[in-house]
């Protein structure tokens, strides 16, 4: 099999293709200043600030290290996400878009001065980051959003076109962003932190907290306890939401990567389109001194859409036509969650829970954001101030726009709910082909069904254990997607995403 049919065949991100360090599962019951749960950017940020505050911090991990969304990322380090800056303004006031800015900004000059102090190779390069349109629409709306950035003093330029075969009417640019290799950087930090006594523990299932409001205790899977002065939920969806309900507060979108090698010359930046389909280019240096180009972009809500395989063929049928492929050799999906007003949730998990610390809702902007969290969390934990962290206060609620995302978010929950309950099913497990997934009927109810490249049936309940709508099978990746609330499991149905905590049932398999 050539390196372009193992690409599509198989989800495989570049940015793993490094050694990580592995850790032993949690075996005993501890007691620490701070528990981490979740290891990938903002849990390993958090870590290392505050192993350099002296505090003793547990760092767990329900698979391996940096294997979540951090690891199925594009990497632009950037203050650009999309068009937001004259939403932002019109929706928070010029103070708080400003202020916004500058904490992505913040993020970005945290990286480029540690790499520096640190001497940390990680492919990080100052990049020029721009928004592009294709139609007169958003051709219109960049130059509202062009407006914003003047108001706000914003560092950038509006121009006509973009150097790619892409019929752009306009662009806009903003100054002095990057890209880097995160898994390289967040690396190093690990290792520091380490060194500085930080405990790590792979393989362990964070299952709730037993809070009496002094010293919370993480409960594992398998019943060990982590005692602790505060939690930080750094586990993308929160794997706690009794009383926070962060699952009707966002929403779970998914998006699409591949890498691919050209023979084109790449002329600098990252870009990204404003209008539909979505489509994201930027490049990263090769150890034999060639690029690759990674494109991203379909993105979707979870579960909703269609044939996730054809995301991946778009996709590649955009990147043959802009750029011509040399050789196909990599291709993932990320999801990320989406608050109702666009701003994510970064401090205590509710008023009266303030050593429980949350930081979720990054909206496909993580690199950023995931930095951010962890300083502004740190300086929670350890008395400092931080300008930025009533702005993204996740007990802040704003009637507009939230009280009418409210409403359309669980509007379309509701749409989804009925629609997988009043589904006509005519497929039955036997018609499917070896490596096919479909819903089916199995003893007269909906049911899911796999079939193996060995010829072995996997049949599942496909309620969503969270709140029981029905999930819908994702052929790219071979799983069981929630289209309510962004829950995934694996063909067995084993757990992958949350909310959820609970396998779907197996009716037939191992």
């Amino acid at each position: 099999m050539n390196s372009s049919e193992n690409a599509q065949k198989f989800p495989r991100t570049y940015w793993r293709e490094i050694e990580l360090p592995t850790f032993k599962p949690l075996e005993q019951d501890i007691s620490v200043d701070v528990a981490i749960v979740g290891a990938g950017i903002t849990g390993i940020t958090a870590a290392y600030l505050l192993t350099k505050e002296g505090q003793k911090v547990a760092l767990l991990e329900a698979g391996g290290i940096l294997n979540g969304t951090t690891g199925h990322t594009t990497a632009k380090l950037t203050a650009q996400h999309g068009l937001i800056y004259d939403e932002f303004i019109n929706h928070f006031g010029k103070e708080k878009a400003r202020l916004y800015y500058e904490s992505m900004m913040m993020a970005v000059q945290f990286v480029e001065n540690t790499v520096n102090e640190r001497g940390i190779k990680c492919d990080f390069s100052k990049q020029d980051a721009y928004v592009y349109a294709t139609t007169d629409e958003y051709a219109d709306k960049l130059k509202t959003e062009w407006e914003a950035y003047k108001s706000l003093d914003i560092e950038g330029a509006l121009k006509d076109s973009i150097p790619f075969n892409i019929p752009a009417k306009a662009a806009l640019m903003m100054s002095n962003q990057a890209q880097y290799h995160p898994l390289k950087f967040l690396k190093a930090l690990l290792d520091e932190a380490v060194q500085a006594g930080c405990s790590v523990y792979e393989n362990t299932i964070a299952n709730d907290i037993v809070d009496d409001h002094s010293e919370p205790k993480v409960i594992t899977k398998n019943g060990q306890r982590v005692t602790a002065k505060h939690v930080i939920i750094a586990s993308h969806f929160p794997f706690y939401d009794k009383p926070g309900l962060y699952f009707a507060r966002m929403y779970a979108d998914r998006s699409y990567a591949i890498g691919v090698r050209t023979n084109q010359e790449y002329p600098g930046g990252m870009y990204i389109s404003a209008d539909s389909p979505s489509r994201s280019i930027r490049y990263t240096p090769l150890d034999n001194g060639e690029n690759l180009l990674i494109i991203g972009g379909e993105n979707h809500k979870t579960g909703q859409g269609v044939d996730t395989q054809k995301h991946f063929e778009e996709l590649q049928t955009f990147t043959e036509e802009v750029f011509g492929i040399k050789e196909y050799q990599y291709r993932w999906s990320a999801q990320d969650n989406v608050t109702l007003d666009k701003m994510p949730y970064i401090g205590p998990y509710t008023e009266e829970r303030k050593n429980v610390l949350i930081a979720t809702g990054f909206k496909k902007w993580g690199m950023s954001t995931g930095i951010l969290a962890g300083h502004i969390i740190k300086d929670y934990i350890v008395g400092g101030t931080n300008r930025f962290a009533a702005l993204y206060s996740p007990s802040r609620f704003h009637a507009d726009p939230d009280l009418k995302e409210v409403i359309s978010t669980n509007a379309d929950v509701a749409k989804h709910l009925l629609k997988g309950k009043l589904e006509i099913v005519e497929k039955v497990p036997e018609d499917l082909q070896e490596g096919e997934g479909s819903v089916v009927m199995f003893h007269g109810k909906r049911a899911g069904a796999y079939k193996d490249e060995n010829g072995k049936l996997y049949i599942v309940d496909t309620t969503c254990t969270h709140l029981g709508c029905e999930c819908e099978w994702n052929r790219a990746e071979k799983s069981w997607d929630c289209p309510c609330h962004g829950s995934r499991y694996s063909y067995a149905g084993d757990v992958i995403e949350g909310p959820t905590k609970k396998s779907l049932e197996l009716l037939q398999g191992e």
